[in-house]
Parts: structure tokens; C-alpha cells; sequence
């Protein structure tokens, strides 16, 4: 075992309770009770811990699924959310535990209040607090620098005992410097409720630092056990202190009193006058020490994952002492902060961003423990487990109270942390962000959809038409004809997956094959592109076709459309897939057959939909792929124009259904988008359609299963003139909602 891990479950429980114990408990607390009542202060108390109880249970929970190393909430941060995220928050972090030293510093020069109230009465002018705050600060950066975390943690355990004193003085003590109180809780009161929420934010601090014993963890014997024991322990003593507080101050003395008397608790307690500033000052030092030992760590753990743009930068910080790996020059650093925030004596601004990035880092540890109940990993088996919806309420509470507090600070928090993310984000480019804390997630609720979705249409449950197509090609690095139609249909409204086909059996040199030419495809595909690419081995067009229209679609339901394509000027793959089509429609299937051109396609000039009479079934599935491929950018400026091929008998019905369609608002175009040719006796269909789409973007044309078995390949030659033709067939007609 490490000799420098040589801390057990005390120091963080110390660490803890004495930081939850702070100077808002002897100073700010009798005006809390004075303002909203023993009723409001145990609320805030209540809505404090949903919170910090959460936070503390996830803490704990996750400690104990992996080794936390160095850096406590940094570590379990960044090696959740990854080290991009992880350095944005934990740099926010960091700065908080710095300036809150600062913090602490200046709350523990209260407990001199006697000095400078001598000195005024006496010699007649006002010392600033900075006459006490710096030398303590400038002692206390000597213990740390000289000592280091071994020397901080028996000051604790000093400091704790005067607080434990403290206390235990405060309980056993009376009213007698006040009014007698009568209170009861039977007539306890709730007053004030428009002034809870600024009272709340006074308060809050209270309740925060159950995790600083963590920032302990690259020091500790067995992170795993003292982690969540010291925690849990020190959140629910804290708990337990603050309700006997609160009883014990609203009933010993007068509304008045509290209000009016910062340090009331020294007129209840036995030798008050002396025990309670004492208190004060083992509080606030007690605070100030768990931070300055914290700190340091956060830093260090920071410059150790290369946080910093700088190398030199990342190279001193992360700097350990040989004999201990006491991080001395992070610790510098951390005095300096703080010593320049002690110096400027008013932190009371500084410090409401400060509780905002605490609330961010709490926040954030009950949504990793969320999200890893919610994500099901098998890696993640903790020995301790907390609930998924403790997980859940603490972050939502963290965000709901960061609002309430002041909205304001919340999203200039938020702009902050976005900001520096997008910086660090800048110099780490490489770095994977989406960790495996996301991807599991995202895997569970895709499973948990397609189950569901599964599940309804077995039970009859009918959802909109939508177009899930699967096309497979041997030709992916010939022409990408097929894979931008694929990526025009599942742009907005639909699904597309593309099979890159790889000719022969499966085996070793195919298998390493298909995977580089899937990396080369998805790059090819970029970011940007909607389609979901893969590769299927396979020794003929056939078997794969049989192996593709199995296997069940990525957008959750059943694959419903089959795109072939070939190339118009050379179409001896065409007979192939007039082969293979009575194979797709057994499975009722809708059959596109894209004829890929080698004509520049004019997006502007539109898409063409060719409808003749005898083309009832395919008429509305052609119509709806045309809208459907229009809501890609790549035809922002184009339009749809249907061309309805016609006897002459049958125009007024034809027209008349058309009219029917456009003015119930049920096609994406205006009456005059639609043309209606009369097919007069002995006029060739496909001159009309080479006369009309020559210079279309696209045209679409219906085609039907039984013209297979006669003219077969003769159907879909003869359209020399245009350009690309996507041929359809459907298997039962759509509705057009």
C-alpha cells in the first residue's frame, strides 16, 4: 500500500462537520429565527438538505464504485462527464474553494469583535478588519506551506474539540440575558414568507461543505469506506445540530434579541462571552483550513490532467511533494488567491458566485449518479447504492434554488462555465467529450424506446407514416447518389440507413475490410450528415438484401422502404435488382429505384412528380417522399410540381381530387404547381417526361410490380434526357393527413 494514503475515516468527517459549522451557525443563524420563525427556519433547513443529503449519498455511491484518486469532486466529475467538462467545472470549482479560504478568513475576524469595539471606545478610531484578517491568513498559508495537509489535519481535530465545546456550552446554557421566551411549538410561527428566499440565500452556506472531506481522497487509506461514512455522518449530525439550534435559540430568547444581536448565542451559553467567540473562531479557521487543504488538490488534480493551455503551467501545479506528494506549489498559489480576496476585506458579492458554482458542483454529482442508474452500466456496481430519485431530486433542487436564490447570478454562472468550456474545448480538441456516462444513457432510453415502440404496434397502436429506408451499394466510393437521397429523406421527417456492401464471405480479412471502409464512410459522411452507415458481407446482392430487410431499424420501428440504385448510363446492375424485387415486396416493403445520373443536379429547377391514372396506389407515397426530400437544406429554394398524366375523360375527376388535396392544405404546394397533361392517343408517356423534366433536380415516377413480369427493364429505360429519376413503388397506399 502507498505510505502517503495515511488518513482514515476521521479526517473527513472532521473535515465535514466543522466546515457545515460555520460562521453562518454563530452569526447569521439568530437572525434567521428572528426574521421567519421556527417554522421557516426549519423549512430552509429541510430545503437546504434536499441538496446537500442527495449530493452526499451520490458522493458516496460513486466513491465506491471506482478508486476516487486526487482532486475529491474533480476526479468524480471529470471522469464521468470527461476531462473537457470536467476541467470547466472543476476550475470553477477550484476558484470557489480558493476565495472561500478568503471567506472564512474574514467571517473569523467577527470573533474580535471585542478588540476593535476596545479599541474604538478607547483610542477613539476604527481599525479595519484586515489588522486581524491578514496576519491569520499569512499564518495559516505557513502551516499549510510548511506542514502541509498531516499538520492541517490535527489542527482539525483541535479546532473541532473548541467547537464541540462550544456547543455543548450553547445547549447547556439559559435566557437570562433576554426577554424570557414562551415559546411553544404548538404556537411556533411562520412569519415573513415574503422574505424567505433572501433569508435562504444568507443562510445556504450553512449547509454546504459535506464534501470537502472528499477533496481528502488521494490521501486516504480506503477512499472507498471513509468517503461515504464521514460524509453521510457529518451531513446528518449537521442536520441534527441546526434543528437543536434553532429550537434552542427560538426558545431561550425574544424575537427582538435575535434580530438585533449578531452574537445572541453568547448571551444563552454558559461563559457565552468567551466560549462563543471562541466557537466562532474554531469554526471559521476550522472552514478556512478544510478549504485551503482542499484546494490545493482540486488544482493539482487539474494541472495533472493538462487542464491548463500551458505545459509549464500544468508542470508546477501538478508538482508533488517527493516524500508525501503534498502539493506545495498548488498550495502557494491557493494562499495567494485567497490572500488578495482577505486583502480587498468584501467578498460579499464574490461570495453569492461562489455558492453558485458550489450549487453547479453539487448539481452535477447527483446528475452522474442519476445518470448512471439511468444508463445501466455494467461497470458501474457500487458497494453502497443510493435511489435514482434522490439522485434526481438533488439536482433538480440544486437548479430550482440556484434560480431562486438569484437568477442573475445563475446565468451569468452559466454564461461563465460556458464560456470557459469553449476555451478549454479550443486546446484540447482531441480529448473525447462524450463520455461513457452519455453514451450509456442514450443506449438505455434508445432501448427502452424500441421496446415501447415494439410493444405498440403489437398492440394495435397505429402511429403516421413515416419513411424508415434501408439501401445497400457496392458503389459507395463510385457515386454518392444514393446516400444523399438517404440523407434527404431522413433529414426531418424520415430514417435512412446506408449498407456499404462487401463482396465475399465472412472472415478475418473481410471483417478488418468492412471496418476500415465504414471509418472511411463515416468520415466521408461527416457530422452533419442524418444517415446511419454500416457495412453487411455478403457474396451476392441477393443473400444481403435477405440479411438487410431482417434486421430490425435504428429509429425504433420496423424498416419499411428499400432504395436500390444503379447508373442510368451503364444499367447492367439494373437486371439484378428487377431480380431482387419480388424478393423486398415479400415483405411488403416500398421499392425505390434511384436511376443515379451523371448530370449536375439543379436544386433551384425542383422536384418533378409524375402521376398517371393508373398509378392510384403510388400517387400520395410519391407525393410524400417529395415533401419529405424538400425539407433538406440542399432544396431550401426549390418547390414541388406534379405533372398528372391523364385520358382526357378523366381530367375533371383527377382535377377535382387535386383541387381537393391543395385546398385542405394537405400538399406542400399551389394549384398552379400542378399541370395536368392529356395523354392523347399514340403520345409516348417518357417524351412527355423528357420534354417536361429535362432539367429537374429530381423526378419521380411510379412504376408497378405486375409491368416487372412483362416489359421488365424496358420500364425504366427510355428517360435519356433527365436527370436523376427516383422510381416508386408502394405496397399499399398512403394516406395524406
Amino acid at each position: 500500500m502507498d505510505s502517503s494514503k495515511k488518513f482514515g475515516t476521521a479526517p473527513v468527517f472532521i473535515t465535514a462537520i466543522s466546515t457545515i459549522l460555520g460562521a453562518i451557525l454563530f452569526l447569521r443563524f439568530g437572525f434567521a429565527v428572528g426574521t421567519l420563525g421556527f417554522w421557516g427556519v426549519v423549512l430552509i433547513i429541510l430545503l437546504g438538505h434536499m441538496v446537500t443529503l442527495p449530493t452526499a449519498l451520490a458522493l458516496s455511491e460513486i466513491a465506491t464504485n471506482k478508486r476516487v484518486e486526487g482532486g475529491g469532486e474533480y476526479f468524480i466529475i471529470s471522469r464521468s462527464f470527461g476531462l473537457n467538462i470536467g476541467a470547466t467545472i472543476g476550475i470553477a470549482l477550484y476558484l470557489s474553494q480558493a476565495i472561500s479560504v478568503a471567506f472564512y478568513v474574514i467571517a473569523f475576524t467577527e470573533a474580535f469583535q471585542f478588540f476593535f469595539d476596545f479599541v474604538s471606545n478607547a483610542l477613539g478610531f476604527v481599525l479595519p478588519r484586515q489588522v486581524i484578517s491578514i496576519p491569520a491568513m499569512l499564518a495559516l498559508s505557513y502551516l499549510i506551506l510548511t506542514r502541509g495537509a498531516n499538520m492541517g489535519v490535527k489542527a482539525l481535530y483541535l479546532v473541532a474539540a473548541v467547537l464541540a465545546v462550544s456547543l455543548v456550552m450553547f445547549f447547556a446554557g439559559t435566557a437570562t440575558y433576554a426577554v424570557e421566551s414562551e415559546f411553544s411549538l404548538a404556537g411556533a410561527e411562520f412569519r415573513n414568507l415574503d422574505q424567505f428566499f433572501i433569508v435562504f440565500a444568507i443562510i445556504f452556506p450553512a449547509f454546504t461543505g459535506m464534501t470537502a472531506g472528499v477533496g481528502l481522497s488521494g490521501d486516504l487509506k480506503n477512499p472507498g469506506k471513509s468517503i461515504p461514512l464521514g460524509t453521510i455522518s457529518a451531513t446528518v449530525a449537521g442536520l441534527v445540530i441546526y434543528f437543536f439550534v434553532s429550537y434552542k435559540l427560538v426558545h431561550s430568547a425574544g424575537t427582538p434579541e435575535l434580530l438585533e444581536d449578531q452574537l445572541v448565542m453568547a448571551r444563552i451559553a454558559v461563559w457565552g462571552v468567551v466560549i462563543i467567540p471562541l466557537g466562532l473562531a474554531a469554526s471559521t479557521i476550522s472552514s478556512a483550513l478544510g478549504s485551503v487543504m482542499v484546494a490545493p488538490r482540486t488544482l493539482q488534480a487539474l494541472a495533472g490532467d493538462l487542464a491548463f493551455p500551458l505545459t509549464r503551467v500544468n508542470r508546477f501545479l501538478s508538482y508533488g511533494r517527493k516524500k508525501d506528494n503534498e502539493p506545495v506549489n498548488a498550495s502557494l498559489v491557493t494562499c495567494l488567491i485567497a490572500l488578495v480576496f482577505v486583502a480587498l476585506g468584501d467578498v460579499n458579492v464574490v461570495a453569492r458566485i461562489i455558492s453558485m458554482f458550489f450549487m453547479v458542483t453539487y448539481g452535477s454529482i447527483c446528475l452522474i449518479s442519476f445518470l448512471n442508474h439511468f444508463g445501466s452500466s455494467p461497470s458501474y456496481r457500487p458497494s453502497f447504492r443510493s435511489k435514482w430519485f434522490f439522485s434526481l431530486l438533488g439536482f433538480l433542487a440544486a437548479v430550482w434554488i440556484m434560480f431562486r436564490i438569484s437568477a442573475g447570478y445563475t446565468l451569468l454562472s452559466f454564461i461563465l462555465i460556458t464560456l470557459l468550456y469553449i476555451y478549454i474545448n479550443s486546446y484540447h480538441r482531441n480529448r473525447k467529450n462524450l463520455a461513457s456516462i452519455f453514451t450509456n444513457t442514450f443506449l438505455q432510453i434508445n432501448r427502452n424506446l424500441q421496446v415501447y415502440f415494439q410493444k405498440k404496434r403489437i398492440s394495435g397502436y397505429e402511429s403516421e407514416w413515416r419513411p424508415s429506408a434501408i439501401c445497400i451499394s457496392v458503389n459507395s466510393f463510385r457515386r454518392d447518389n444514393a446516400i444523399k437521397l438517404l440523407r434527404w429523406i431522413s433529414h426531418k421527417y424520415g430514417f435512412g440507413t446506408y449498407l456499404h456492401r462487401i463482396e465475399g464471405y465472412y472472415s478475418k480479412s473481410t471483417f478488418e475490410q468492412a471496418k476500415s471502409e465504414l471509418d472511411r464512410l463515416i468520415k466521408n459522411e461527416g457530422l452533419d450528415g442524418n444517415v446511419y452507415i454500416d457495412t453487411i458481407i455478403s457474396p451476392s446482392n441477393t443473400s444481403s438484401i435477405a440479411q438487410a430487410i431482417q434486421i430490425p431499424g435504428v429509429a425504433g420501428m420496423e424498416n419499411n422502404m428499400i432504395i436500390f440504385d444503379y447508373d442510368k448510363e451503364d444499367p447492367r446492375e439494373l437486371d439484378d435488382i428487377i431480380d431482387n424485387v419480388k424478393l423486398v415486396k415479400s415483405g411488403d416493403f416500398d421499392v425505390c429505384i434511384l436511376a443515379s445520373s451523371h448530370k449536375r443536379i439543379i436544386y433551384k429547377n425542383g422536384i418533378h412528380v409524375w402521376i398517371k391514372s393508373i398509378d392510384e396506389d403510388n400517387a400520395n407515397l410519391m407525393i410524400l417522399l417529395s415533401f419529405i426530400i424538400l425539407g433538406h437544406p440542399d432544396w431550401k429554394n426549390s418547390s414541388i410540381s406534379i405533372f398528372d398524366i391523364c385520358k382526357e375523360n378523366e381530367l375533371k375527376q383527377v382535377r377535382h381530387r387535386m383541387d381537393d388535396l391543395v385546398e385542405s392544405g394537405r400538399l406542400p404546394i399551389t394549384a398552379r404547381n400542378i399541370r395536368y397533361i392529356i395523354q392523347r392517343e399514340g403520345m409516348n408517356s417518357k417524351s412527355i417526361v423528357n420534354h417536361y423534366s429535362a432539367e429537374a433536380g429530381l423526378t419521380i415516377i411510379g412504376f408497378r410490380e405486375e409491368s416487372l413480369k412483362r416489359g421488365a427493364k424496358e420500364i425504366f429505360e427510355g428517360y435519356n434526357e433527365a436527370g436523376n429519376i427516383l422510381f416508386v413503388n408502394s405496397c399499399s397506399k398512403k394516406i395524406i393527413e
